[in-house]
């Protein structure tokens, strides 16, 4: 290529790049972020990130890792993804792989608290910002994370209850199909979950055992409910994927009049809520924590942001429940990784 090519290209590229970066600066402002972060991130040398969440056989974190890198490159932010694999052992070696190299900074989902902490910790002492997704890493006094963003597992748990017990008309019989119990989110959808069965003394409890986000448990474990249990009224689920799983046996089994509840709000729930296979869920918006995520970093790395100062310890980034009536909307606000 000669010089003339090279300097046209040169030219080229730094139009692009100046057209990108008004542009970025005009939706991002309109979004509430500053619009001098959008531009400042576009720089000439890429970020460099590092992200894991529990795993990819998981549609909410697939997802995430979609939105991750979709503003990723937005931001001019490299993203490597280090896949949990819904398994503490295998995240664990991940993330100590992590650790052995040099990134600008870190987003972490853990698949369950303290499993994580060492090599979390060795990449903070070495002046790298960890951003905490979703689940605690470590208790927040005993671990300095850059930040944690993460619904109201609680009021997730609570309000999907909430609906399925008032349509239960405060009496039958529920069960509760948990995710990994070492999840501080499954943790907190529980809580949520008999905080509000509590107060329906008329509402039984029939079986609150975990299936760890797995599709295959879940099944197992409702062929095993439905033949056990001639009476389910309701069904709450910690995400969705097993909801759904869990559906499927109910159809096969003619046992379709159980109301299903979830977490997640992914587009086949959306669209189950939609047709009336399922009663409710709730957005956990996966797309404003990994994207977050990596305003948060890029913030840290070009913007300035200090853990605290810049930015809250504790970020909510709750979503609402998803019905009939907002459900083509959540999903349009998904397709674009806003939510």
């Amino acid at each position: 290529m000669s010089g003339t090519d090279k300097s046209s290209t040169t030219r080229r590229d730094l139009l692009q790049s100046a057209a990108f970066a008004g542009a970025a600066a005009a939706m991002f402002g309109g979004l509430g972020v500053s619009p001098a972060l959008a531009q400042a991130a576009r720089s000439e040398k890429p970020l460099k990130a590092a992200f894991s969440n529990a795993g990819l056989q998981a549609t909410w974190c697939a997802q995430g890792k979609q939105a991750a890198e979709w503003w990723g490159k937005l931001f001019n932010v490299e993203v490597t993804w280090f896949d949990g694999q819904l398994d503490a052992v295998k995240q664990r070696a991940a993330i100590d792989n992590m650790a052995s190299q040099k990134w600008d900074f870190v987003a972490i989902q853990a698949f369950g608290i303290g499993t994580l902490t060492q090599p979390v910790q060795k990449m903070i002492s070495a002046g790298t910002p960890v951003i905490d997704m979703d689940t605690l890493i470590a208790p927040l006094d005993q671990i300095n994370v850059h930040s944690f963003l993460a619904p109201d597992n609680e009021f997730m748990g609570a309000s999907v209850t909430q609906a399925l017990c008032n349509a239960m008309g405060g009496k039958g019989k529920i069960i509760m199909t948990q995710g990994a119990l070492g999840h501080t989110g499954a943790q907190g959808r529980a809580k949520g979950f008999n905080t509000v069965v509590k107060q329906f003394p008329n509402i039984e409890v029939l079986d609150t055992q975990p299936a760890d986000w797995d599709v295959t448990k879940a099944a197992r474990l409702w062929e095993t409910y439905l033949t056990k249990y001639p009476q389910i009224d309701a069904a709450f689920f910690h995400n969705d994927d097993m909801a759904l799983a869990a559906y499927n046996i109910m159809k096969a089994r003619n046992r379709t009049n159980i109301l299903i509840g979830g977490v997640d709000a992914m587009p086949p729930a959306i669209q189950a809520v939609s047709e009336g296979r399922m009663f409710a869920t709730v957005r956990n918006p996966s797309c404003r924590i990994h994207g977050g995520a990596i305003v948060a970093g890029v913030a840290a790395v070009t913007g300035g942001e200090k853990s605290g100062q810049g930015i809250p310890k504790h970020v909510i980034t709750d979503g609402p429940v998803v019905t009939k009536a907002n459900a083509a909307g959540m999903q349009w606000m998904e397709n674009h990784f806003l939510i």
